[in-house]
């Protein structure tokens, strides 16, 4: 039983270990975003790209190895490009005031 409750633990490190990772990547990508946001400001452009979002998705799931799904990874991505797309709101947003 030690042995079991040692292997969780050593799972469960190494779960911390890439969530971790994760976040820092997550808010990296956060970043992004928010710079995307500044140069659609420029040009004149929507935040919301359904173009560009059909494509990470045709991207992400492409280099998809598995275990999950593919279409686990698209909810995922779903959920990820949504807060995304909300920093870029929020910085076209203070974009706009800063300006006025």
């Amino acid at each position: 039983m030690n042995k079991e409750l040692d292997d969780i633990r050593k799972w469960r490190e190494r779960i911390d270990e890439i969530d971790a990772v994760m976040v820092k990547l997550l808010n990296e990508r956060a970043v992004c975003a928010e710079e995307i946001g500044k140069v659609k400001i420029l040009l004149g452009l929507e935040v919301y790209s359904p173009d560009r979002e059909k494509e990470v998705m045709r991207n992400v799931t492409k280099k998809n190895p598995g275990p999950l799904k593919n279409e686990a990874i698209v909810r995922l991505f779903e959920r990820i490009i949504d807060e995304s797309r909300s920093r870029e709101r929020v910085t076209v947003e203070e974009t706009k005031r800063k300006k006025k």
